[in-house]
């Protein structure tokens, strides 16, 4: 029994790292005119091309699957992705009617880039930026989006897990407490560091653990936090992937 838990709990570090809608690898893009007019962005039949060389020999569309995008506007894009090649290449087409393909450039292992592009005549020049762009998940729609769903999610696993235990059901305040703790936790603080989804998620996880142990040692044993805390990620991020698939739409 011990060996199928642990299995399972390395089965779902790996598969929450990509399900959730949790903090995903992203990239945003500022457009730097060196044209004489400024032409805007044909967002439809424009593109974010993955390299996994620097020559760009094997090279496919990022594409859209769930979450995953670029995603633009007339005047600059973003993009999120469930893990970015080393290597990225923009192609942009403008209502000038010049489609701009730019320089491969290279992706820093963090979760969060941002870029400037240089628009040219014939073609574009991204650069790093080298100045860090102040992020505030409390202006994110996908942040707060992404807290209620986990709070209701996770809200009807512990309460399923407390009825099936015999706890009491005051332990659902502390669902409640760890949520808003860890999503300002993760989404502003973590993910500054953190270089890969699934170090996120296994942050978190740990400090729910030790939140349930320590707020309610009286109640629940180290174990009994352990199996509520893997309980409700298990829901959250399970359902998430599929809630993620369906809700991208409405998000951005």
């Amino acid at each position: 029994m011990k060996k199928f838990w642990s299995l399972l709990f390395v089965l779902t570090c790996c598969v929450a790292a990509q399900a959730g809608i949790s903090p995903k690898p992203e990239m945003e893009f500022t457009l730097i005119y060196q044209t004489q007019n400024r032409p805007l962005i044909r967002p439809t039949t424009s593109e974010q091309i993955q390299c996994s060389d620097n020559q760009c020999l094997q090279s496919a569309p990022l594409g859209q699957y769930g979450l995953q995008k670029l995603y633009c506007k007339p005047d600059g894009c973003f993009s999120i992705a469930y893990e970015y090649e080393p290597f990225q290449q923009l192609i942009l087409d403008f209502d000038d009617g010049v489609k701009r393909t730019s320089n491969v450039f290279e992706v820093p292992r963090k979760l969060r880039n941002n870029f400037h592009v240089l628009v040219r005549p014939t073609d574009l020049q991204v650069e790093l930026s080298p100045y860090e762009k102040h992020f505030n998940a409390l202006l994110r729609a996908d942040a707060w989006l992404s807290l209620i769903i986990i709070l209701l999610l996770e809200l009807l696993a512990a309460w399923s897990y407390l009825h099936y235990t015999r706890k009491t059901y005051r332990i659902l305040y502390g669902v409640v407490l760890v949520n808003l703790i860890t999503m300002p936790l993760s989404w502003q603080v973590l993910a500054k560091w953190v270089t890969e989804p699934w170090c996120l998620w296994l942050s978190c996880f740990v400090f729910e653990i030790l939140f349930f142990w320590i707020v309610y040692r009286k109640r629940l044993s180290l174990r009994d936090a352990f199996n509520l805390s893997f309980a409700i990620n298990v829901t959250s991020y399970a359902a998430g992937m599929i809630l993620s698939f369906v809700l991208t739409p409405y998000l951005f």
